[in-house]
């Protein structure tokens, strides 16, 4: 058995463990590739916009995370297209049909990301290009593999003429459409033509050679070569599994139910579980698979291994027929417990509600289980994962239990994801995730980001408040968004906002939300307003941030409403998720490292920000002096007059540089209207989907600000033909057109979108 997981870059020592076997795999299977392209992989991952192509690096690993082979996909979000750059399985370990499942697991990717198709090159089958018989039947294998998946060469253009005249064996251009119909017109194949050849080749083929390339794509028709491998031509339809965006994968205790108090007042009961699965399953948005049991060791990574073993002891040997509470707390003489497990209770345990009993541990390591089984799919590339269990655990610390937490799932599973990039953990649960911030408080590659009821009123009481940041590695890692007893839903989306800008500010590889839906109207254990349709724009919000995302089940007692809640946050993440993920960021080399390609989104206006705005308006090369000082006075303004001003900022940085921005503001006498006075993006970071992205986020900002309508005016002259492109593309219309309005012959153009009150556009 091997998985296939997506290796973001070589930050953590697994990741970095991973990219140094595939430059073995390469030196070893590839001898003819220069040293330097070997030794580039590193910072090719780093800073894909020094390359201009996103690579997405997966490696198939075995039960031992020994790599068995991987795969190399380079991603262009500026003509989306893919182009598998290499594939390959390990010497010793191949076989096993790994080479089969990585190529499945490419073109899943591909067509998450709305490719085309998949590019890549495979050397000739014919003696004409290649003469050595035995090379030939090598070429001729390849051919044959990916034939089996409709992969076919292009027929009848010059990509297989030598660079060099007289060399042998050139590459020819195979085409994989992933089951798509038809094939792409030639004005869409001939750019990408270029782009790999420019993109990868633009040292080695000169400009001439490029130019006759590519003028060969341009015929009438583009054709693939008939089949010569395969009877029929049946191209496999792709079965996209993995960062699927309309499916969750749902991983369910199914021995939560032996975890029963039947007394009066525990309110964490069996019934919590099937009250939510009756409302998810009124919709297709789940794929349930069952739970596999993981090591304890997995546990003792972030437990004290005397508390795990304490807990399945004393659980033994109390039995299933009582439950006993802890009533007696070591305050001194701590290190002389007694002899008897049942009463060494209160040296473990927080509170006087949390009881030991015969199923106790037995629930809480499946809940463990059940949180790692849908972790490890997260790993393996799905979008969306849900660990739906109970006993819940986030109030679970290193060395402590309590809060009918026993194990800590999310922070075990953090720990887990943390070996494979950075991770930030979003506590939405009522009550103060005090286990969780114990756990991480002194760790910088874990961010904690918790919104609750204070401490002063709330339990756990003495956790949870503002100034709690972390210390040592772990300083300003933790985040405690602390509110009033009375909040409004309106409240509570300004601390969510502003937790969501920490996590944006940290860019994780993953993100797991401990899910309480205890902040609802009614709760027993709260004190919040939360309806459902608060759990919906929650959903959205988060799912928004679009990084790949565990939810895990923590509190959320209102049985008559939890299921509904639960349904609505679901749904509002699926809304989001409609949409293919767009291109995961690029990352950072290390947590500290801030010259990486990451961008980063802020709204706030700073005096610093008078010369990045000249600067970016000034380069875009089709403003005159006169418009980059009214670029300039808007700052200005803002800076002068706050919100009052009317002008509104979204910036978006590149390792600390302003790589582009938006400013926009709501227009004087209108109802809900905004004007888009601004959108501009830095050369050096063109064709590489900023300004989509750009504009995207502003009118969910806008959106956010309560605007209904966005309005946008530009030139009709033809230096703003890609802005007009882009303003279509992004599903804005044409309003109205004012002929020669900025001088004889440039008229101004103008277009409008309506945008959803309730969630971001898409």
């Amino acid at each position: 058995m091997f998985r296939i997981r997506i290796v973001p870059n070589d930050s953590t020592p697994a990741n970095a463990a991973s990219v140094r076997y595939v430059q073995d795999i390469l030196r070893e299977q590839f001898p003819g590739l220069g040293e330097a392209d070997i030794e580039s992989i590193p910072e090719r991952l780093r800073d894909p916009l020094k390359y201009r192509f996103r690579p997405i690096l997966m490696v198939a690993e075995d039960a031992n995370d020994r790599m068995r082979g991987f795969a190399l996909l380079l991603h262009a979000p500026d003509l989306h297209f893919c182009y598998l750059d290499f594939i390959a399985t390990a010497p010793s370990r191949g076989g096993g049909g790994v080479g089969s499942a990585l190529y499945e697991r490419v073109r899943e990717e591909a067509l998450a990301l709305g490719a085309v198709g998949v590019f890549f090159e495979c050397l000739p089958d014919t003696p004409e290009l290649s003469p050595d018989p035995e090379v030939r039947q090598q070429n001729a294998d390849r051919l044959r593999f990916y034939e089996r998946f409709g992969a076919r060469p292009f027929a009848n253009t010059a990509y297989e003429t030598p660079v060099n005249e007289g060399d042998t064996d050139p590459p020819l251009l195979v085409f994989d459409g992933l089951g798509q119909e038809p094939l792409p017109p030639a004005s869409q194949v001939a750019p990408i033509v270029r782009a790999i050849l420019e993109r990868k080749y633009g040292a080695l083929c000169p400009p001439a050679y490029i130019d006759k390339v590519v003028e060969s794509f341009r015929g009438p028709a583009l054709e693939l070569r008939p089949p010569h491998y395969q009877r029929r031509e049946s191209p496999k339809k792709v079965r996209v599994v993995r960062r699927l965006a309309d499916r969750i994968v749902l991983v369910v205790n199914d021995r939560h139910e032996i975890h029963h108090i039947r007394e009066r007042g525990y309110v964490e009961a069996p019934v919590r579980v099937p009250a939510i699965l009756r409302e998810l399953d009124k919709t297709e948005l789940f794929e349930r698979i069952e739970p596999h049991r993981f090591p304890e060791a997995t546990i003792e990574a972030v437990h004290d291994g005397r508390l795990v073993s304490y807990l399945r002891r004393a659980c033994e040997q109390v039995g299933t027929a009582r439950s006993v509470y802890p009533y007696v707390f070591p305050v001194r003489n701590a290190a002389r417990p007694p002899k008897q497990l049942p009463l060494r209770a209160g040296y473990f345990c927080i509170d006087t509600f949390t009881p030991i009993n015969g199923n106790a541990y037995l629930a809480a390591r499946r809940a463990v289980d059940c949180a790692l089984s849908a972790a490890e799919r997260v790993v393996e590339g799905q979008r969306f994962a849900y660990a739906l269990v109970r006993p819940p655990g986030h109030h679970a610390e290193g060395r402590s239990f309590g809060g009918f937490c026993y194990f800590n799932n999310a922070a075990v599973a953090a720990n887990y994801l943390s070996r494979y990039g950075r991770v930030a953990v979003l506590d939405v649960d009522y009550h103060h995730g005090n286990g969780t911030q114990d756990i991480f408080y002194e760790r910088s590659d874990v961010l904690t980001v918790s919104i609750h009821g204070h401490p002063s009123f709330a339990y756990p009481y003495f956790s949870g408040f503002r100034d709690e940041q972390g210390i040592g590695a772990g300083a300003g890692y933790n985040l405690n968004l602390p509110l009033p007893e009375q909040v409004t839903p309106e409240e509570y989306r300004v601390a969510l906002e502003k937790a969501l800008r920490r996590v944006r500010r940290f860019d994780p590889d993953f993100l797991i939300v401990a899910a309480g839906f205890d902040t609802a109207a009614g709760d027993p254990t709260g004190s919040w307003s939360n309806r459902a349709q608060d759990f919906h724009r929650m959903g959205h919000m988060i799912g928004a941030m679009n990084y790949p995302t565990l939810i895990v089940q923590e509190g959320g007692y209102r049985v008559r409403t939890l299921g509904t809640n639960a349904r609505n946050f679901f749904e509002g993440l699926r809304q989001e998720a409609q949409v293919p993920p767009k291109a995961k960021k690029p990352r950072r080399a290390t947590p500290r490292d801030t010259t990486g390609a990451t961008t980063q989104w802020r709204t706030e206006v700073g005096d610093t920000d008078l010369d990045p705005v000249r600067l970016v308006t000034g380069s875009a090369g089709v403003f005159s002096p006169d418009e980059v000082s009214i670029a300039v006075e808007l700052v200005q303004e803002r800076l002068r007059l706050g919100a009052a001003s009317g002008y509104e900022f979204l910036f978006a940085e590149q390792g600390g540089r302003v790589v582009g921005y938006t400013c926009f503001g709501e227009i004087p006498g209108t109802e809900a209207r905004y004007d888009l006075y601004w959108l501009v993006v830095h050369p050096d970071v063109r064709r590489m989907g900023l300004g989509e992205e750009l504009l995207r986020r502003t009118q969910s900002e806008v959106a956010r600000h309560g605007g209904r309508r966005l309005f946008i005016d530009t030139s009709s002259a033809e230096a703003y033909r890609p802005a007009r492109k882009l303003y279509r593309k992004c599903g804005f219309r044409q309003a109205a057109l004012l002929p020669d309005f900025y001088r004889d012959g440039d008229g101004k153009t103008i277009f409008a979108k309506e945008l959803s009150p309730d969630a971001a556009p898409t």
